[in-house]
């Protein structure tokens, strides 16, 4: 694998993650808990879908092949999606949106920050342009959690449930694939294993405030990033990719 070539597989990456969560965060729309944070969550769904945009933009563009945005999003089946695992979990009780929010944001802040000084120039435009969003994420998936580990008898066992159940996930977030590797050599993205002290540091600060326990490391769930997802990415690609599927190359 040459460097072109790990940079697009990064930015492809880079634009699924973004796509998929902020897909399931899209399902919130209309059935959020309160009116404000319906709105809340479809802000932070637009977000990611904005970054995505961003992303995959440029993936095609390093690619050239002649693939635009809409190409990789919609004409993609799910073996060829490389997303974490965990952004593609069922939203599930709020929550657990949550906890899967949260989990993702404490790593994705760290990310952008170091992204911001990439040797890629579009890259670092991308990330400074996302970097006060996912700051924002970060801060309020992180009350909402701590509102939840630290509220009612029952918001605290569905919070450490969601948590328990979340945890596996994790560790793919640090798992650097050849492609990884290799920008991060050139110093076009940093290392992953170096973000872990920050979002160790900030999972700990969160979950003590919020009263919950921090599960063991254990057995760690890992193949998004070579394409062997859950079921539940290609149940949501049908939904997703309905219209696309069903009229190719239509325009609005």
């Amino acid at each position: 694998m040459n460097q072109q070539e790990a940079l697009f597989r990064f930015a492809l990456r880079m634009g699924d993650n973004a796509l998929v969560l902020g897909h399931r965060i899209s399902e919130w729309c209309g059935h959020a808990p309160a009116l404000e944070e319906d709105i809340a969550q479809t802000n932070i769904a637009l977000d990611l879908i904005g970054q995505a945009r961003n992303y995959l933009t440029y993936a095609g563009e390093v690619e050239g092949k002649g693939r635009k945005e809409d190409d990789l999003a919609y004409l993609r089946d799910s073996r060829e999606y490389i997303n974490a695992l965990i952004t593609e979990q069922p939203k599930g009780d709020f929550a657990h949106t949550i906890v899967r929010s949260f989990l993702w944001d404490a790593f994705h802040r760290p990310l952008l920050n170091a992204l911001a000084n990439s040797s890629d120039e579009r890259l670092k435009g991308i990330a400074e342009k996302a970097v006060k969003e996912v700051a924002y994420h970060l801060r309020h998936s992180s009350e909402w959690l701590i509102r939840f580990g630290d509220g009612t008898e029952e918001s605290h066992r569905r919070a450490q449930t969601a948590l328990d159940e979340l945890w596996r996930f994790t560790g793919e977030l640090f798992e650097a694939d050849e492609a990884e590797q290799i920008l991060a050599k050139e110093g076009v993205i940093p290392p992953l294993e170096s973000l872990k002290a920050e979002w160790n540091a900030t999972v700990d600060r969160v979950l003590a405030e919020a009263t919950l326990k921090r599960p063991s490391e254990g057995w760690m769930a890992s193949g998004g990033k070579k394409g062997v997802h859950t079921e539940h990415l290609s149940l949501m690609l049908a939904e997703m990719q309905t219209l696309q599927r069903s009229y190719p190359g239509v325009e609005w």
